[in-house]
């Protein structure tokens, strides 16, 4: 098991970029399966804080070291990922039929291509899971707290879900903790898994990530910024989780933007640019297995967990 304080480096030849000819059908069953949706993240800081060098690790896996433009199917958590698990992710912002790489069988589909790999379930975890895939959500938001009973429709679609209030959008550690949890979940297996994490960070409030800011001065693109700075120092630990047993097909992506005042906004759920543009980035991370690690290194996993 690694050590949960190292982080990993993420090297260019451990990555996989012809996703755009892939047969998906090879793809299930042979690989591990990492969605990871950096809830709220806007393209346009995306795009700027990779051009400038300030992502060092995402850069390293982007496929040419830069984001997609795509459009969200929805304009806020629930509804994109709604979309999202049931094999509708963000579609290029290029006019065209664009192959989905995962689609529920659905007569008329005009997106659904000879490399889709195709589920007859109604949704990619359950169609997943009956693939012989372990399926596990590490929540962030609120669609994913399980206190409610919408907060619990969406990890629901999976046979194990997680969510515990340092997951979530007011802390400051909140993906380390997730990345915790995930190591935790998938110790110790041999099926393939499909890993799903909803990276609360980038969601307001994230005043906290910006350094010398305090709560009063609200947030803003700069601390939004450094929020997603906060996701690139820590996100190798996460790929290095998932490439211990086998290669690892991996989408990461926005579910959808966030206006900080854009023609008098604020917020999302609105049909507006900034909300509807999103960053996107599918690849495969290669196998890198992990060097033996002692027994004691599970307690202290868990006891950090805990406390």
């Amino acid at each position: 098991m690694r050590d949960l304080n190292t982080r990993d480096v993420i090297t260019r030849d451990l990555i996989t970029r012809d996703m755009n000819t892939r047969d998906m059908n090879t793809v299930v069953g042979s690989h591990d399966i990492l969605l990871v949706t950096l809830d709220t993240l806007r393209y346009d800081v995306a795009a700027r804080l990779v051009a400038d060098g300030r992502l060092p690790n995402l850069a390293r896996v982007l496929p040419e070291g830069r984001w997609e433009r795509r459009h969200s199917p929805g304009s806020f958590t629930y509804a994109a990922h709604a979309a999202m698990f049931a094999g509708f992710l963000p579609t290029p912002a290029e006019p065209g039929a664009h192959a989905r790489p995962f689609a529920a069988r659905f007569p008329g589909s005009e997106t659904t291509a000879a490399g889709t790999w195709v589920f007859d379930a109604p949704d990619l975890p359950t169609g997943l899971a009956k693939a012989g895939y372990q399926t596990v959500c590490v929540g962030g938001v609120g669609f994913f707290n399980k206190q409610s009973p919408l907060g619990s429709a969406l990890p629901g679609l999976f046979e194990e879900s997680h969510w515990a209030p340092e997951f979530g959008v007011t802390s400051r550690h909140s993906l380390e903790r997730q990345i915790d949890r995930a190591e935790l979940a998938l110790r110790d297996r041999d099926e393939p898994a499909f890993l799903f994490v909803n990276v609360s960070a980038l969601h307001q409030p994230n005043w906290f990530h910006l350094a010398g800011a305090a709560q009063e001065d609200g947030d803003t693109l700069e601390s939004h910024a450094a929020a997603l700075e906060y996701v690139d120092r820590h996100i190798g630990r996460l790929f290095a989780l998932m490439t211990r047993n086998r290669p690892c097909f991996t989408i990461i992506c926005s579910d959808h933007g966030t206006a900080y005042g854009e023609s008098g906004h604020t917020g999302h759920r609105i049909g507006h640019e900034v909300v509807w543009t999103v960053p996107y980035a599918e690849f495969v991370l290669e196998r890198t297995p992990a060097r033996p690690r002692p027994q004691w290194g599970r307690a202290r996993a868990w006891d950090r967990i805990r406390g």
